[in-house]
């Protein structure tokens, strides 16, 4: 019995299309992109089923579609279709696991409709949708649509034939999700591989630098070798400080860099760290602070023109710590050559003369001539201890070939000059640069035989200085002498006797009354006797002032103002005022 010409026209068009499926599935397998394989299953499932535009939207984690590849769409905005959870057949594909279509979509009421997907369909001409879905195990992972711009119903042909393409395209889609994530991570492995390789590579490098510069320390190097270390590392220029912002070292790898931003080492001071800026050329500048504790001791400074890392950063910090640690060193070195110094120099001022022969030879393995030693230094501030001063002392000896050390709670230097004043006032100027604060230096010319007397007139000269005006000052004992042999310990019952002859009347007038003679007659003499400028002095009315001097008049008779008894009696006032003020 021969088969009617339906049925064979039938069985032909399946063997075609299931020939078309297998072929297709086996160019899906092939694939290995992702965006590759979308396009292929919208394009093969497109010729498959004929209808007039397929696309394919894939299920985000909040249940959404989204539209990811589509064939023989005409509206550039439908590209733009996703549909939230649970509306529309591509939600009704998803809640059931099966497929599902709609023979004219706008009109249809079977599915709940997105307004704004529906305002999609429109300029694309959708009507008829069939949707299937993209199966992995029993998870939908998206929904493949046929849909054509005429109203038809699907045959069920035509959603198996879909369905079984489908099936295929899950696998292939699937399989080219795992080949993404496999070169995803793959490439995050090599990525890691590349930052270990760097971290081990910097590490190494930060490991080197660190061992150069302790070397350093313990070779017994200095600024010079730190600041050729760090260029050869870091490139560019790098500059040493000292604690007064003097430049102690510098190294420079090619053109040199213009100066740095003015704040950027004391930015790095103030923070105890590092501090970055950048000036007009866009040169980078780096410094980080060199310190001990709270106790600043320079700085270091890197310039470049790129900008530096992390690694560069904290590199120029182990540097300033090593640099701390150099200049510790130093300090203890110097600290003990400056008592030896320092008690060297106290046996010269205490020694008897001559010199005795073991304290030349001590001086001259210091590189001191005993000999030829001629001026005594004294120095002193109210905001620095003595100690503070005969260390900056001790660094500055070597110039003027001289011992300093700190004697009786006094800074002191015993140096070789032809010039004492210009020493006092070389002196004077490195020290208040250095403490940034008033200081006195007192020198006296002196020879080996007189040298502890020296000493104590330039500190008595120093002693007397603030109380006659002069704060901060370089100075010979020469303007002060004067005073100072008045106020000498051997002189004291000579100058009571003359203090009491001129003044003991008003002092003892003024303890039992209560009352401000002598300072009176002070300011008296001081505005040249005239009484109007004394009153307005002492803060006083004028005949305040004529009671108090009737009463002066009262007890030192009335010549006082003589020639012969206002000078000594001048001299005394102003003794007395000195000798308070000392006292």
């Amino acid at each position: 019995m021969s088969e009617s010409p339906d049925l064979a026209s039938y069985r032909r068009r399946r063997e075609r299309e299931l020939s078309a499926l297998y072929a297709t599935a086996r160019s899906l397998t092939a694939l290995g992109e992702l965006d590759a394989v979308l396009e292929s299953i919208v394009r093969e499932a497109h010729e498959l089923v004929g209808t007039d535009f397929t696309y394919l939207s894939l299920v985000g984690p909040d249940g959404k579609l989204t539209l990811t590849a589509s064939q023989g769409t005409i509206s550039p905005t439908f590209h733009e279709a996703s549909v939230p959870s649970g509306t529309g057949v591509g939600g009704r594909v998803i809640a059931t696991g099966a497929p599902a279509w709609v023979s004219n979509y706008l009109q249809t009421r079977d599915v709940p409709h997105d307004r704004t997907f529906d305002g999609l369909v429109v300029p694309e001409g959708m009507v008829a949708l069939l949707g299937v879905p993209l199966l992995v195990g029993e998870e939908v992972i998206g929904v493949l649509f046929a849909a054509d711009r005429t109203e038809r119903p699907f045959e069920h042909d035509e959603v198996a034939l879909l369905s079984a393409f489908a099936d295929h395209a899950a696998i292939a889609l699937n399989n080219a999700r795992l080949y993404d994530e496999s070169r995803s991570a793959l490439k995050q492995l090599q990525a890691a591989y590349r930052t270990i390789e760097h971290q081990v590579a910097v590490t190494e490098r930060a490991q080197a630098v660190h061992e150069a510069l302790t070397r350093v320390v313990l070779t017994g190097g200095g600024a010079d070798e730190i600041a050729r270390l760090l260029v050869e590392h870091l490139r560019g220029e790098v500059t040493v400080f000292d604690r007064a912002g003097a430049v102690t070292a510098r190294c420079a790898l090619g053109a040199a860099i213009g100066p740095s931003p003015a704040d950027v080492v004391e930015q790095a001071r103030r923070t105890g760290r590092w501090a970055t800026a950048t000036d007009d050329a866009g040169n980078w500048h780096s410094a980080a602070t060199v310190q001990a504790g709270d106790t600043h001791l320079g700085a270091l400074l890197l310039a470049r023109a790129e900008e530096p890392s992390p690694l560069d950063l904290r590199t120029l910090e182990r540097a300033a710590q090593i640099m701390g640690l150099l200049i510790l060193k130093e300090t203890a070195v110097a600290e003990a050559e400056e008592r030896v110094s320092g008690s060297l120099l106290t046996e010269l001022l205490v020694s008897a003369a001559p010199v005795g022969p073991a304290q030349r030879a001590r001086a001259s393995a210091r590189g001191v001539d005993v000999t030829a030693l001629n001026v005594v230094v004294v120095a002193a501030s109210d905001t620095r201890p003595a100690a503070d001063l005969s260390r900056r002392l001790h660094a500055m000896s070597a110039q003027w070939r001289g011992l300093a050390g700190e004697h009786l709670g006094r800074a002191a230097l015993l140096a070789v000059t032809s010039d004492p004043a210009g020493l006092a006032e070389t002196i004077h100027g490195r020290l208040r640069r250095e403490l940034g604060s008033a200081v006195r230096v007192v020198a006296e010319a002196s020879g080996a035989d007189d040298w502890g007397r020296a000493f104590e007139i330039a500190g008595r000269c120093c002693d007397l200085m603030p109380s006659l005006g002069a704060t901060d000052r370089g100075s010979t004992t020469e303007p002060y002498a004067l005073f100072a042999s008045l106020f000498d310990a051997s002189r004291a019952p000579g100058l009571d006797r003359f203090l009491a002859d001129a003044l003991q009347g008003l002092l003892t007038y003024d303890a039992r009354k209560s009352t401000q003679l002598v300072a009176t007659l002070s300011s008296y003499f001081e505005h040249s006797g005239n009484l109007t400028r004394t009153a307005a002095a002492l803060h006083i009315h004028l005949n305040t002032l004529l009671k108090r001097l009737e009463r002066v008049t009262s007890i030192l008779g009335d010549d006082w103002r003589s020639p012969d008894r206002a000078l000594p009696l001048q001299v005394a006032l102003r003794l007395h005022a000195l000798r308070s003020r000392l006292d």
